[in-house]
């Protein structure tokens, strides 16, 4: 999900990761089941061909993803020790158990839960992704980006964009500018409608100098019901830039209306632009 309040790079660790994208039957359904296992083409599996195990995996599986949206932790992990107990081989389990480690910020365990859904599906793009991120977050940017670039490969992978957007802010964190660009670029051209990657390709280009293409990017968020107290400085600084006064205002009032109370909009009323 995303914060509503912060969305720039510091604030996205719990952005990314496949499944979270609403109910937990989406988990199931859609991310885990489009970002294929074991690369091997088979009947669509219907209640009639799964083993109980599995189908009580599934479940409790399910119940640990919806705990975990809503910030259950110690609840999803008990659920989650359950799916594993009754099907070790349910590679989703393993995926699962490895961001309920990054929660709680146990790496080891995390890394190793990663590892081992890996293990039993290699080419399964959800688990790349979200192990690339694990491992981008720990400075590890090689091995990350051989990930992403796996994860993004497969054809069959369905949740492309945010695997993009993971790839160019890595990018961004190791320096690499203009590749961090480009992914960027194909994460928008992929989901125009996503305020991180909006965001953060219009901080890239206004540090850059690029107020033009800058604005472009951040003036359609802030016009959307995603935009917040920093994509609305972001926004007021780049109309600044470009001697825009009557859309700095308008900005400026937006910001006031509704995040006074940020730190945002306290810079604006010192006229910090350049903090």
């Amino acid at each position: 999900m995303i914060n509503r309040t912060r969305i720039g790079a510091t604030a996205l660790l719990w952005v990314f990761w496949c499944f979270l994208t609403g109910a937990s039957a989406v988990f199931l359904a859609g991310c885990a089941a489009g970002a294929t296992g074991s690369g091997v083409n088979s009947d669509l599996v219907t209640d009639s061909d799964e083993p109980e195990a599995r189908k009580r995996a599934r479940l409790r599986l399910e119940l640990a993803v919806a705990y975990f949206e809503k910030g259950q932790t110690t609840d999803a992990l008990d659920h989650l020790k359950q799916s594993i107990v009754a099907d070790p081989g349910l590679f989703e389990a393993h995926n699962m158990r490895g961001l309920i480690y990054m929660r709680l910020n146990d790496l080891p365990l995390a890394e190793e839960s990663f590892r081992r859904a890996l293990a039993i599906s290699p080419k399964a793009a959800s688990v790349q992704h979200n192990y690339g991120w694990f491992l981008c977050q720990n400075s590890r940017l090689p091995e990350a980006m051989q990930l992403f670039g796996s994860a993004l490969a497969n054809p069959a992978y369905g949740d492309k964009a945010k695997t993009w957007m993971a790839q160019g802010l890595c990018q961004q964190r190791g320096g690499q500018l203009a590749d961090a660009e480009i992914s960027l670029q194909r994460a928008y051209e992929l989901d125009a409608g996503n305020p991180i990657t909006a965001y953060n390709l219009a901080s890239m280009l206004f540090q850059r100098g690029e107020f033009v293409r800058a604005q472009f990017y951040v003036r359609r968020l802030n016009n959307s019901e995603l935009a917040n107290a920093e994509s609305l400085w972001l926004g007021i600084k780049v109309e600044r830039r470009l001697a825009n006064s009557d859309a700095m205002l308008q900005l400026g009032g937006q910001l006031k209306k509704r995040f006074a109370q940020s730190r945002e909009f306290a810079a604006y009323e010192r006229g910090a632009f350049n903090e």
